[in-house]
């Protein structure tokens, strides 16, 4: 058995410009799509990490139909019973409480609409990170009588830390709401639509200054695996009260986003397709060319004993090589690229830019870095190569010794 290896090693070699022509065009077909993936992968994973991951979370609890117009007079009576029921759940990695309701932030004569956001500091950082996106002054405590602004409203408002600014809305069941707080902190959210939007306050706070005593507006929740999204959500349903809770996922907290995503995904594999039906006729005509040029010597090995079958196996070994060859290369040639745009996003300017920032997205051009995708392109290029290898398998099966050698 090991001697048919032998042979079909040096066979890939007795012809180096045909081999390296068949490698090299699965080199760059595996390369070509292993970019595009981690480029289309990165995107999404930006837009998710821009608004999921760092303010709506995964999954979301509210009182039923709060989410139709985020009214405060639908806030939910909060105690830490319910908070542990939901971070106890299986595959929950934290779980924080919110006050959210819109205000109108004035300083000077400068006024703005904002929304303003009581948390709990200590949990809201273990989910949002919100401590690493303080660019100036210092993170909230539970105890404080401050807040902190994002980075473009602040700028808006041309506002610094220590200086003060005036809150005015509308608390639970009309209400009046208004505080004089300074701002303890300045933070920079990678997405510009929340950059210029949002003010924080420790929770105690905000539940003083809207009436809402022991009241939260919705509960958020982070999880370990996005693969286990759906079966954690129903865990969390079917341990709360329906009539009294609505548990809502990602997808449907941000159905535009979501649809966004699937329809770009369903035009990347579309591409995708193309390209490897490209790239199949490409190898299958180098496959066609390899038989044809060595039927004499397929119908000498014949003629001197060797079964088709036995030669069959040689071929299917050299295809083997071959494409082993092409996909270890494509997979070394674009790891360091993919690493680089992994660790260095490509900034993106001009109006292709502002319009990311109008989308509310970070204006970048992000590489997701997964083992997953390595292995789907690989695989598919595998395919590719085998329904390559059912000519040669014809080609021999059907061969006429004496035409061949005839030729």
């Amino acid at each position: 058995m090991g001697s048919y290896f032998k042979i079909a090693w040096r066979n890939i070699w007795r012809n180096k410009r045909r081999s390296i022509i068949t490698i090299s065009s699965i080199l760059f077909a595996l390369f070509f799509a292993l970019i595009m993936r981690a480029f289309q992968l990165g995107s999404y994973n930006n837009m998710v990490s821009n608004i999921v991951e760092a303010y709506t979370g995964y999954i979301q609890i509210h009182t039923d139909s709060y989410w139709e117009d985020k009214s405060i007079n639908k806030a939910l009576t909060y105690n830490n019973d319910i908070l542990k029921k939901i971070q106890n759940t299986s595959g929950v990695k934290n779980a924080i409480p919110r006050l959210e309701n819109f205000c109108l932030v004035s300083t000077g004569n400068t006024t703005k609409g904002a929304m303003v956001t009581g948390i709990d500091p200590e949990l809201e950082n273990s989910m949002t990170n919100l401590s690493e996106k303080l660019i100036k002054g210092e993170m909230l405590k539970s105890d404080d009588r401050a807040v902190i602004v994002a980075e473009q409203l602040a700028k808006f408002l041309n506002i610094d830390i220590n200086d003060t600014i005036v809150l005015l809305g509308q608390g639970y069941h009309g209400v009046s709401a208004y505080d004089k707080l300074p701002v303890k902190g300045i933070i920079h959210f990678p997405s510009p639509e929340l950059d210029n939007l949002m003010i924080y306050m420790p929770l105690k706070n905000a539940q003083y200054m809207f009436s809402c005593q022991n009241k939260i507006t919705s509960i958020s929740v982070n999880i370990d695996d996005l693969n286990d999204l759906k079966k954690i959500s129903a865990t969390i349903k079917n341990n709360l009260d329906t009539k009294t809770y609505e548990v809502m996922t990602w997808d449907e907290l941000l159905p535009v986003l979501d649809q966004q995503i699937k329809s770009d995904s369903a035009g990347g594999i579309i591409m995708l397709l193309i390209l490897y039906m490209i790239i199949g006729f490409g190898v299958f005509g180098t496959v066609m060319m390899m038989i044809t040029e060595r039927k004499r010597e397929f119908a000498v090995m014949i003629a001197v004993g060797m079964s088709r079958f036995k030669l069959i196996f040689i071929l299917f070994i050299e295809m083997i090589y071959i494409g082993l060859l092409g996909i270890l290369s494509g997979i070394t040639v674009s790891i360091p690229i993919i690493l680089l745009g992994y660790y260095n996003p490509i900034p993106i300017t001009g109006e292709m830019g502002q319009s990311l920032i109008d989308f509310g997205l970070e204006p970048i051009m992000p590489i997701a870095w997964k083992l997953g995708y390595f292995i789907n392109q690989s695989i598919s290029v595998a395919v590719i190569i085998l329904i390559a290898i059912v000519f040669p398998i014809g080609s021999i099966l059907k061969l006429n010794i004496n035409n061949a050698l005839k030729g």
